[in-house]
């Protein structure tokens, strides 16, 4: 990202009260295009230097305001390094919002989903289980991957995931990840209630899944002959756990409760 960034401190003359004062002006300027806003500071018009674009003399006043402008300026500084470190393109505008406070309501769409994500991780046990906190710790990291690749930024605003976006995402499960159908759905599924949250708490003014449709497709699945649950039955497993899991399996698969699929053994 190239940007060229101006800042300019001035006065209007022309707007000075009867004791000579008016206010100074912030003006920043992208690539042409400007935005400015008042700094809610005066200053007589014979002690603005226009050059330096500070005010003159040694008085406790124009020193306050001297380090009110320097103070400006490296916000303005900070705030740029900001937009390109999450690779977020911007305009004078837009930086000028940041600096005023216009934007803080915006959130980002990674910010949303990992505050989520850390929710459901203190409520493993309580309200959700385990596996679920990992698929959208996954489906996070699918996000995350897609806004690199597709948008080459670390975030996007959530205010900008419309359908293309959420279409786009399915075609990326689909194709780079190499999901099946059934797989990209339920992670997009997990994705529109991050969508839902943000809809919810006023940060969008729509619901992109609006005419977003899916339906999972219905999987036939081959049953284990009697040879491959012989192998499961025998194979050696180094953790305690998935040995657990292993003798549920095969209790559930003997014992008809639905868990499972095979061919009936005589």
């Amino acid at each position: 990202m190239s940007v060229q960034l101006s800042i300019l401190f001035y006065v209007k003359k022309s707007k000075a009260n009867l004791q000579s004062y008016t206010n100074i002006y912030l003006r920043i300027t992208i690539d042409g295009k400007r935005a400015e806003c008042s700094i809610n500071r005066k200053v007589h018009t014979d002690l603005w230097n226009s050059r330096l674009q500070k005010a003159l003399g040694n008085s406790s006043e124009n020193q306050e305001i001297n380090r009110e402008i320097d103070f400006i300026k490296n916000k303005i500084y900070t705030i740029e390094q900001k937009f390109q470190r999450d690779g977020t393109t911007y305009t004078a505008a837009q930086l000028l919002d940041v600096y005023v406070g216009k934007d803080k309501t915006k959130k980002m769409l990674l910010e949303i989903l990992q505050e989520h994500n850390d929710k459901v991780d203190s409520l493993i046990g309580k309200d959700f289980a385990a596996g679920t906190a990992e698929r959208y710790r996954t489906c996070k990291k699918h996000v995350t991957d897609f806004i690199k690749k597709k948008y080459k930024k670390n975030d996007v605003p959530v205010k900008d995931v419309d359908h293309k976006f959420i279409t786009g995402l399915e075609y990326y499960l689909k194709t780079t990840r190499k999901c099946a159908h059934n797989s990209a759905i339920k992670y997009i599924t997990n994705f529109k209630k991050i969508i839902r949250i943000a809809h919810a708490n006023d940060w969008i003014d729509k619901d992109p899944f609006l005419y977003w449709k899916a339906k999972l497709k219905i999987v036939e699945r081959e049953f284990l002959n009697e040879e491959e649950i012989q192998r499961i039955i025998e194979i050696e497993l180094k953790m305690e756990r998935l040995d657990q899991v292993r003798d549920i399996f095969i209790f559930c698969l003997f014992h008809g409760s639905g868990i499972c699929r095979c061919q009936k053994i005589e």
